[in-house]
């Protein structure tokens, strides 16, 4: 993970520091990633709470496609893009016009109460939109999301199933309850168990809470990769910068399990 400082507009922004120090911490962030040998980056405006729902304004996403073009330029790996609260119309164009590989979409079939009030998936509307603007984008959709509560489908493995069925996702995300925190190791069995048994070839991710010493035990739960941002700063705080030692660790953890 990227995790993006507060952006023009937002709260907590430093006018001081300007766009140019924002730019420069995701640049270097990204660089420290891959030196430790991720395979993909995410960047998301983690910084930007308290969070638009569904509609983020127009001068974020500028402020994202910049940083994202100067991030897939700069990088070697895939590059995703995460629009919090819930922008996926937004995600994808920002994708798109940088030259980014994937979006994650938080709530993108279903609904979730949130802290941003009832969010309710549009799958519909993103994968559509995806064919309209010629986006050659993956879709990465998480399946009961952290900070959340189903409203719905409260069943994982059927929401997992309709995630990727019905709503087209290309891959599924499977989180604890909120950043950070631990991924119960029963649901991405459930998850990666239920998709393989309908002959589903989707990818299932864990969203949350890995760390260089839970790494293995996810991907043995069937897991097929990991997203990780807090475990990989320094001090192990989320909106602190990237440890290269961190990630070294992480992912020599990840490999030895895949010996």
């Amino acid at each position: 993970m990227v995790h993006l400082p507060p952006l023009p507009g937002a709260p907590g922004y430093d006018a001081d520091g300007g766009r140019e120090a924002i730019r420069e911490r995701a640049l270097e962030d990204a660089r420290r990633l891959e030196a430790g040998g991720i395979d993909g980056i995410v960047v998301e405006n983690f910084g930007d709470a308290p969070f638009y729902p569904e509609d983020v304004p127009t001068h974020t996403v500028a402020e994202l496609t910049a940083i994202a073009a100067e991030l897939t330029d700069a990088a070697d790996v895939p590059v995703g893009i995460n629009v919090l609260r819930n922008d996926a119309d937004a995600a994808l164009s920002v994708a798109a016009a940088s030259g980014a590989d994937f979006v994650r979409v938080n709530v993108h079939v279903g609904a979730a109460a949130t802290d941003q009030g009832v969010l309710e998936g549009r799958a519909h509307a993103t994968v559509r939109l995806r064919e309209r603007i010629a986006a050659d984008v993956a879709i990465l959709a998480d399946v009961h999301v952290k900070h959340a509560a189903p409203v719905d489908e409260d069943d994982i493995r059927r929401a997992a199933l309709e995630t990727a069925e019905r709503g087209c996702a290309d891959g599924v995300i499977v989180s604890g309850p909120g950043t950070g925190a631990e991924t119960a190791l029963e649901d991405v069995e459930r998850v990666a168990e239920t998709l393989s048994e309908h002959g589903l070839e989707v990818p299932v991710f864990v969203g949350s809470g890995v760390t260089s010493e839970t790494v293995g035990d996810c991907l043995a739960a069937g897991a097929d990769g990991v997203v990780v941002g807090t475990a990989l700063k320094e001090d192990g705080e989320t909106t602190n910068r990237v440890s290269g030692e961190r990630v070294e660790e992480l992912v020599s953890s990840a490999r030895e399990t895949q010996r």
